[in-house]
């Protein structure tokens, strides 16, 4: 079965679809990562919200969400699975949602070891490197 691509604001998803979306982030970022924060943190519910994922057989692989800030727009929470990185996913998913923020300036933060990685889709960094749950990050900011 080919690998599908989505996207939908978060108040259009099945609960299933959430449910496997969140279990990503949880897998990556609090057991992989070992970082011990609050990913479900309300901006998910947020108007204007909208979710990206690519599935295959009903497994969500990867996923990333946009959201709409004050300064413009926000991508974050971008996680694949260790079993499927290398094939692109990520990559595909920040291509349809820089597409989705229309013209608009985006901003992230970014792994610090990521840094290159977002700067191949127009990134560049914007101010001092901080420490996120003992995790390097540096802000990134793409002009509109």
């Amino acid at each position: 079965m080919p690998i599908r691509f989505h996207s939908a604001p978060t108040s259009d998803l099945a609960a299933e679809a959430l449910y496997r979306i969140l279990w990503l982030r949880s897998a990556v970022f609090v057991v992989e990562q070992e970082a011990a924060y609050d990913d479900i943190d309300g901006r998910d519910l947020e108007p204007g919200t909208v979710q990206f994922w690519a599935e295959e057989e009903g497994e969500v692989l990867s996923t990333l969400r946009v959201l709409v800030d004050p300064e413009g727009m926000r991508i974050g929470r971008v996680a694949t699975a260790a079993s499927a990185r290398g094939r692109g996913l990520s990559g595909r998913l920040m291509t349809d949602a820089i597409a989705r923020c229309e013209g608009r300036s985006i901003r992230l933060d970014a792994q610090a070891h990521l840094e290159g990685w977002y700067g191949a889709f127009g990134f560049r960094t914007c101010g001092p490197g901080f420490e996120e749950d003992g995790i390097p990050h540096v802000p990134m900011r793409r002009p509109a």
